[in-house]
């Protein structure tokens, strides 16, 4: 894992003192709340609905035990004891108080954290595959790649007022865990056809209320081009993006008013002139890097008793098979912490387990820890050995869920619970869809379903790429519920279809009771998935189930 060098420290201490100067002048009244805004967007602070909210940021998701502690014990200290993970590997505290929130970066910053340019216009958080380093068909770790990204962007004094918010995610392996196409740049690593590696290089994704698919502009960058590609193709936005409006700033409408090809000729001719003043990686940096990331020393242990226990145990077994991944190493696991248990709040964990989650990747896990873009946790490297003991111990703290992949481990936005943006809840709605089909005992019978939710346009939720979308909105102050059907948010990514008018929250839960159990009657077998199947049928039989009066109706007029 990387750790702070002497200028990461000198930088994050400085800022905190700065920013404990801004807000006692803000306390005193010197300073009133619209000045005082961008001065706190810059330490990822935001006003909320009920009070302010603080993001940190975790690169590429990647924690230790001593980190998540502190996490632990500033959810305890100074908010209400618990933390939210979100879609961009960071976490949220909810409820700090003005006053204290100089204490909190302070503390952060005790632990190698910080909360800089998780908000405002410039380059966010930059996020990578939560199986990065242990992954069976990885590339390479695509954190060496992230955190060479971090460095060069964390306070980029050309980079800092962009037209508007920008988002890097980086995958190092051929299945694509990061969400790369919904992104401003979105890197894939791969080989080319002479074994060297380098990136596919996408531009232009992204959700909210134009939601877009990251359109390939490089299919093969070498390595060590990547910085002064970035940069041009930053310099280029930053000089053409619009700034007349900001539903119209980011990079994806400048691809799509300027065209592709058009912008390629623009970062190309860029991309020459910024490779004549940067040559290249530092090879000493990226080996230093390299080191950094590799991997712990791998123990050698007998699986035999995990191997009884998956045969003996059936509540171990149906965990095993959701929530633990294949690693590239045969007697490893990749063990993914569900934070999604039935009638839960998706993404939260209270402060007692993520001690707990801390404590186990210290005794069983090479003491990593990452958060996924899915509102999970994972430990990448445990011994098989110690998975019954991990599991055993996840499960008194109530984070044994095994649901990973299936229609309870919901991405949902904090919604109108929190956000001052949403019209519409978000979190309740989850939570009524994995008790109705717990209740039905249906989950394990569908099997395999990505259910996104958001509570506005923003789509935080990543509802446009969920197999299911739901898109909560205001109509005649009624919250009412859209659904998209087929989305996708791997290599293959695409957006979902809107298959017709929205429901009230009492509709929604039996509409998509309706549309579950349809798809059980139409599928060919109980391999093909919910998503294969709406691809082989397409979205008419699935219309008809969601609306059925409207198929009477039909027939009617006829």
């Amino acid at each position: 894992m990387y750790r702070y060098n002497e200028f990461d420290e000198l930088f994050v201490r400085t800022r905190v003192k700065e920013f404990r100067d801004q807000v006692e002048r803000r306390l005193s009244g010197a300073l009133t709340e619209e000045e005082f805004k961008p001065l706190r967007l810059k330490n990822g602070l935001y006003l909320q609905l009920h009070a302010y909210m603080l993001r940190v940021a975790i690169p590429y998701g990647t924690l230790n035990s001593h980190q998540m502690k502190q996490l632990a014990m500033i959810a305890e200290r100074w908010d209400k004891g618990y933390g939210h993970f979100t879609t961009r590997q960071n976490i949220q505290f909810n409820w700090p108080k003005l006053k204290d929130v100089p204490e909190i970066l302070d503390a952060l910053a005790d632990v190698s954290m910080h909360a800089i340019q998780t908000s405002g216009n410039c380059i966010r958080n930059v996020t990578a595959d939560h199986f990065s380093g242990a992954a069976a068909d990885e590339v390479e770790d695509a954190r060496i790649t992230a955190e060479l990204l971090r460095q060069w962007s964390t306070d980029h004094p050309e980079f800092q007022y962009l037209p508007r918010k920008f988002k890097i995610a980086v995958s190092g392996s051929e299945h694509d865990r990061a969400v790369t196409r919904a992104h401003d740049i979105g890197l894939r690593t791969l080989r080319n056809d002479q074994g060297e590696v380098g990136y596919e290089v996408l531009i232009g994704g992204g959700l909210g209320r134009t939601p877009m698919i990251g359109k390939i502009v490089r299919e093969f960058l070498p390595k060590d081009d990547l910085l002064p590609y970035i940069e041009a193709i930053l310099r280029v936005y930053n000089l053409s993006g619009r700034r007349d409006n900001k539903y119209k700033a980011r990079i994806k409408i400048l691809v799509h008013e300027t065209g592709l090809e058009e912008l390629q000729n623009w970062i190309e001719k860029e991309f020459e002139a910024r490779k004549r003043e940067f040559p290249g990686i530092n090879q000493q940096l990226l080996n230093a890097l390299k080191r950094d990331f590799k991997a712990p020393d791998f123990m050698k242990l007998s699986v035999n008793d995990y191997v009884s226990r998956v045969a003996h145990d059936r509540e171990f077994r149906n965990w095993v098979r959701t929530n633990v991944a294949r690693h590239k190493l045969p007697s490893y696991g990749i063990v993914s912490i569900s934070l999604k248990p039935v009638g839960g709040t998706p993404g939260d964990a209270t402060a007692n387990q993520m001690r707990v989650v801390a404590e186990l990747a210290k005794e069983y896990g090479h003491d990593e820890i990452r958060v996924s873009h899915e509102q999970n946790l994972v430990i990448p490297h445990v011994p098989k050995a110690f998975i019954p003991q991990i599991y055993d111990q996840l499960n008194e703290v109530g984070l044994a869920t095994a649901n990973l992949g299936l229609l309870s481990d919901i991405i949902a936005c904090p919604g109108m619970d929190y956000c001052a943006l949403a019209t519409a809840r978000s979190i309740p709605i989850a939570q009524d869809i994995a008790k109705r089909f717990d209740d039905l005992r249906l989950e394990k019978e569908i099997g395999e379903l990505k259910i996104k939710i958001s509570g506005c346009i923003n789509a935080c939720g990543h509802h446009h790429v969920g197999q299911i979308g739901i898109l909560g909105l205001d109509k005649a102050g009624v919250e009412n519920y859209q659904i998209t059907l087929g989305g996708n948010a791997t290599e293959d990514a695409r957006i979902g279809t809107r298959v017709g008018p929205g429901f009230t929250a009492e509709e929604l839960i039996p509409a998509l009771e309706r549309l579950l159990k349809a798809y059980l009657k139409l599928r060919q077998s109980p391999e093909e998935t919910f998503y294969s199947c709406f691809n082989r049928m397409g979205a008419d039989p699935f219309k008809a189930a969601l609306y059925p009066d409207l198929k009477h109706h039909r027939r009617s007029v006829r």
